[in-house]
This record gives C-alpha cells, structure tokens and sequence, in this order.
C-alpha cells in the first residue's frame, strides 16, 4: 500500500471579483465554504513544515472535482492509484461541492437560509475553485484539473477567470452539452432528467449506522456495481452520524435540483470550443453508454465544430458514467497515460 500524507482544509467562499459576472453573487452564496483534503507521497515529500523538498517543485498538482452526489473521498482509490504508478505527481487535492460531503455539514445553515431552496450551481463551485487556484496554497504549481461529470463542467467553467491556467485538463464522463443539441434532443434529456430526479428524491438516505448502510447499500443497484472501497467511503464519509442514526451529508433535494441546472453546462460546451485551441484536452469515458448518448459524446471531439481536443480515451470494459465509482484502478491508468505527457512547466497565471 502506498503511504499518503493526507490533511483537511477549509476554504471561505469565492470573492466578488471571481464570480462569474451574470450571475453575481448573493451574501448567502460568499457565506459558502468548502471543504479540501491534499495528498502528498510519505515517501518523496520529505519536509519540515511545508516547506518542499527538492526536486518537489518538478511535479503536477492534480484538483479533483466530483459529480452531483458524491463527495471529495470517493476520488480516493483513483488517487492511491495514480501516486503508485505516476513519478511526476507533486500533490493531489479533492474538493467537495458546497452542499455536497463536508461542506454541506458546515454550510448547513447558510444554505436553509437561500431562498433558491439551497441550491448550488457549478459557477457557484468554479469560483470558488478559481479562487483556490489563485491563493497561496498552489502557487507556482503546475495544476492539471480532473473532473467528474458536473466536476467536469466545473473544471472547464475556472478557465473563465484563469487566463492562462492549466497545462492540461481532464474531463472524465463530462456533463457537457451545446444547448442546440440539448434541445435538439429535449425528450430524451428530459425523460433523463426527471427520472434521476425522481429517484433521488425516493432514496433512502438513513440508516442505523454507518455500517448498516455499507452493508445495505453493498447488495443494492447501483452501488453493488462499485468498487468496494468506494462504497465505504460513502458510508465513512458521506453519511454523518446522528443521535437517531446516520444520514446522508448532502440532503436529497439539494443533489436532485444539481441535476436540472443545465446553464453551466451549456456554457462549458462553448468554453470547450475555444479552450481546447490553447489547452490540451483530455476526454476519458467509461465502455459503457448509460447516461451520456453517443451523440453528446462525439459532439464534444467534433473537430468540424471547433473542438481540438488532445485525446479520447473509451478506456473501461464494464464501466459508465460513473466509472470513478466502479473502476478507479482502471481509471487512474487512463488518467496516468495522460500525465506521462504532461511534463512542460506552465504555473497558473491569474488576471491582475
């Protein structure tokens, strides 16, 4: 087993001047926090404080943004995986939406208190991402964003605030659609749409215990199909223990109305045609087609429509959208494929 050096952080909610400008920001949503852990290799980062070894400052620095309903843990497998088979990786962060895992216990009040029923948009997430990026914690790294399904959305929404920002990003199973081709399809996103939402709001979503729920959800569709890691960190991490039991951190409502924000999502389609000219893109999707059709798929890589995108990769036999969840170790493969490239030094620069 790989030894990681692993640390929790909390961060204040964006600043006015990393919002996006159409949509500025309520009071409410600068009072949102979000909730980081880094992991960093026991054995190559050898420092007193925080103060790099040599050498150190060579490595990329991996962001994880996760899908709607998960939280910032569940990327753990993929990165255990990636800092045993990749030698250029400086330090990995995971970040947790602000109504998802963590953040939704510490922000649970600021969020009963928004009148758009604690909803979280991913503009809402990428600038508070963007302003991580431009803080201390990273800086002069060489990032590489990596994110899953909205988190894909999320990554690619940073680039707004970020003008020269990444040497690479990787999209996992993105939640990216051009809206003509949404609503050239709107029936079957639709039907899409409201059947995830209806089913979320029917889950359950407490149990006795933390162990009665990995044992409950362990024999059930469709985390029966994950990895069984993964599983335990949604019982270990996803749930918070209660006097009467343990419940899920992110409440069902806030993950069913995620689903239904489609602006950010369009917006990333645009940002993707004109990124992809100066970024390398990296789009890695699971064998199997279960949520995102064909159709969404090739759209994101037609060339004929101004995508440039550096690499597709179908890279997981068994595995779909949620293919963080069900093949980590597979994943961090395609994921490691990539970083192997990706030795040039670009540290974000950031608008003055």
């Amino acid at each position: 087993m790989f030894n990681l050096d692993v640390q929790s952080f909390v961060f204040a909610g964006a600043t006015p001047n990393v919002v996006r400008p159409a949509l500025p920001p309520t009071n409410a949503s600068l009072s949102l926090r979000i909730t980081a852990k880094r992991y960093r290799d026991t054995k190559t980062q050898k420092r007193q404080g925080n103060v790099p070894s040599p050498g150190e400052n060579e490595g990329l620095t991996l962001l994880f943004l996760h899908c709607v309903g998960a939280h910032k843990e569940q990327w753990e497998p993929t990165i255990q995986a990636i800092f045993e088979r990749a030698s250029n990786i400086r330090e990995a962060w995971a970040f947790d939406w602000q109504n998802h895992g963590d953040a939704a216990v510490l922000n649970k009040n600021a969020l009963s208190e928004r009148k758009d029923d604690g909803a979280v948009t991913v503009y809402d997430w990428a600038a508070a991402i963007s302003a991580f990026v431009r803080s201390d914690h990273v800086k002069g790294h060489n990032i590489i964003p990596i994110g899953h399904s909205a988190g894909a959305a999320t990554a690619i929404l940073t680039t707004k605030y970020l003008p020269k920002p990444y040497p690479a990003i990787i999209l996992v199973e993105p939640s990216v659609v051009a809206k003509e081709l949404f609503e050239a399809t709107i029936d079957d996103r639709m039907e899409q749409m409201e059947f995830v939402v209806r089913m979320t709001m029917d889950r359950r979503d407490h149990w006795a215990s933390k162990d009665e729920a990995f044992a409950w959800l362990s024999k059930r569709y469709p985390w029966s199909t994950w990895d069984t890691r993964v599983v335990k960190l949604l019982a270990d991490h996803g749930l918070e223990q209660h006097e009467d039991g343990a419940r899920l951190k992110c409440q069902r409502k806030h993950e069913a109305v995620s689903y239904t924000q489609v602006e950010g999502p369009f917006e990333a389609a645009d940002l993707l045609t004109t990124i992809s000219k100066t970024i390398p893109i990296h789009l890695v999707w699971g064998e199997n087609e279960d949520i995102i059709p064909e159709i969404i798929r090739d759209s994101l890589s037609d060339a004929s429509a101004g995508k440039s995108v550096t690499s597709t990769s179908r890279v997981v036999e068994d595995a779909g959208h949620m293919v963080v969840q069900e093949k980590p170790n597979e994943l961090a493969n395609a994921i490691c494929e990539v970083l192997h490239d990706c030795r040039l030094p670009c540290p974000v620069q950031t608008k003055l």
